[in-house]
Order: C-alpha cells, then structure tokens, then sequence
C-alpha cells in the first residue's frame, strides 16, 4: 500500500504543468530558429568571406542569430500583449455592465420604495413583506419557498387588479369580506339571496357577523336584505335568520319581491355588497345557483348602479303592504 502511495506521489510530482507544457515547444522553436540563423549567417559569410576570418564569421553569425532570437521574443511580447489588452477589456465590459446592473437594481429598488412612500398608503406592510420575504428565501425547504412565491404572485395579481379597479377570484373569498368589514367606516349595505342562503350556516359566517358586530359597535350604519320571491319563501327559519341579524345591530329586513311595487319588481336582484359606498363585492352564481365567482369592482358607475339598485329594493320594503315587516321608526322606538 505504501508503494502504492510513494508511486502515485512520484506521478504526481513528475507531472509537468500546463504553462510548463506551452513554454517547452516555444522555447525550442526560438532555440531551433536562432541555430537556424546563425549558422546560416556563418555558411553565408564563409562563402562569401575570401579571407577565412573566422572571428568576422563568428561574430556575425553570433549578431545575427541574437537579433533573430531577440525579434522572437519581442513578437511574443506582443502578441501576449495583445492578448493581456483583450483580457483586460473583456474584464473592463464584463464589470461595467455588472456595476450598471446593480446599480439598476438598487435604482429600481429605491424608486419603488419612493413610490411607496409618497403613496397615501401605509408603507410599513411593504417592509414588512420584503423583509419577511427575503426570510422565507432562506428557509431549507424548497416547498416552503415554492409556496411563499406562488402567494407573492397571487398578491401581486391583486393588487395590480385592484389598480385596474376589479377584481375575482373563484368560488367565494371570505377573507375578502372579513377584512373589507374590518376596513369599513361609514356604511355597509347588503343583499342576500338564495346563492348565499347556506353561508350563514357556516363558520366563515360566524367571523363576517363578528366583524359586522364590530362595525356597528364603532358606528357602521349596517344594513341587510333577505331577498325572495314568493310569501311562502318567507319562511320562519328565514324570519330566525333575520332577527338573529338585528341582535347583533343589523338592520335587516326581508323583501318579497311579488309584494314590492312595479318599480322595485323590475330592479335586478342578485347579491351583492357595498362598503362604504365606494366598493362593491358580488357573488356570481352557476347554473345551479351556487357561488361560482366573486368579484371586487370599485368604478364609480358600478358602484352608484348598485347603490342606487339597494336603496329602490330597501325604501320600497319599508312601504311594503301585508306581510312585510318594516324597520322600527324613530318614532315608534
């Protein structure tokens, strides 16, 4: 085993290098060529030379042949010279385009964060989520970053919808509605139809009348249509439903829409919020009634329409005939 080690530390330390490998056929070439014209020159001056001075003729040749072999090291020279230049301006562009590229990044970065800042919005969750992001980056499990990034691209989506003034997703999105409560001052107006009939039921239900509680408690006037089609629709558990709302500080009532007047009769129903009255949050049902989309739209006509549509349906309830019960007046307590 020994011998083994010694034989392949011997290979090992006989083995020329690279460089070592290169120089060998160019010094032999320069030796070979300088040989070459110095014993050229000595033929030439022997032949030409009557007087047989050897000393001329070797001093000549000697001239000559370290002229030869100087001129062969200048052109080397310069030709790594030429090479080094090269080098040293490919290095040149390689850093240049390497600095411009940093520095456009830091540019962006610092724009966008300027942007941020002049933004009426608050700019601490934008630090927040980089510096969270960026946390998330160094975690060891590939999933848990593959997760994060489809998050930041689904954010991203919204956010640039939201600019756009809409927005969707599909099926329902409680978290939406949880936090647009949460996020409302004034008002929040509201219809409810069979497509959202089971919601209340739910658990996500019980944390939006939670947050609606909330509201009311810091002054959101809170308002609720149960909207139906026929007397027989109107059903005690939907008459339940409805004061369990009111419990909580909701105004809500129930609309039959055979009992309202023509003019609220020919006012499209379908569900949908509004906060604020600056939003608008809509259920977008499939052929079996059941919620396919929802969608945020927050342009200014759409958002008057559906105002304007609710305040129809929830006047006309109050003057509805026999059978509807309108909200308690001032007056009445």
């Amino acid at each position: 085993m020994n011998g083994a080690l010694g034989a392949t530390s011997g290979d090992t330390g006989a083995a020329p290098r690279s460089g070592d490998r290169e120089h060998a056929p160019s010094l032999l070439r320069k030796t070979l060529v300088t040989m070459a014209v110095a014993g050229g020159t000595y033929f030439l001056t022997n032949v030409l030379n009557q007087d047989k001075n050897q000393v001329w003729q070797l001093t000549v040749a000697v001239v000559l042949g370290g002229a030869a072999l100087i001129i062969q090291y200048l052109v080397d020279f310069e030709q790594r010279l030429n090479s080094m230049e090269h080098s040293l301006a490919q290095h040149q562009s390689e850093m240049r385009t390497a600095v411009e590229t940093a520095f456009a990044g830091i540019s962006e970065a610092t724009e966008l964060f300027s942007e941020v800042d002049r933004s009426v919005l608050r700019s601490d969750g934008v630090a927040r989520l980089a510096r969270a992001y960026t946390h998330v980056g160094r975690q060891e499990s590939q999933l848990v970053k593959d997760f994060a990034q489809e998050e930041i691209g689904h954010l991203a989506s919204m956010m640039e919808s939201l600019s756009n003034g809409s927005a969707d997703c599909p099926g329902e999105e409680h978290a939406w509605l949880i936090a647009l409560t949460s996020c409302t001052k004034g008002t929040l107006d509201a219809t409810s139809t069979l497509v959202d009939r089971d919601f209340w039921s739910s658990e996500p239900a019980n944390r939006y009348l939670k947050a609606q509680e909330e509201a009311c408690k810091r002054g959101v006037t809170v308002r609720r249509l149960f909207l139906v089609k026929e007397p027989s629709e109107r059903t005690e558990e939907l008459e339940k439903l409805c004061q369990s709302h009111r419990d909580l500080g909701i105004d809500a009532r129930i609309a039959v829409r055979s009992q309202l007047p023509q003019r609220a009769r020919l006012t499209p129903t379908n569900d949908f919020i509004v906060f604020d009255g600056q939003l608008c949050y809509e259920i977008e049902p499939d052929v079996d009634v059941v919620p396919a989309k929802t969608l945020l739209k927050m342009t200014r006509g759409h958002v008057d329409e559906r105002t304007r549509r609710f305040n129809v349906l929830w006047e006309a309830t109050e003057t509805a005939g026999p059978g509807q019960r309108p909200a308690p007046t001032a007056a009445s307590g």
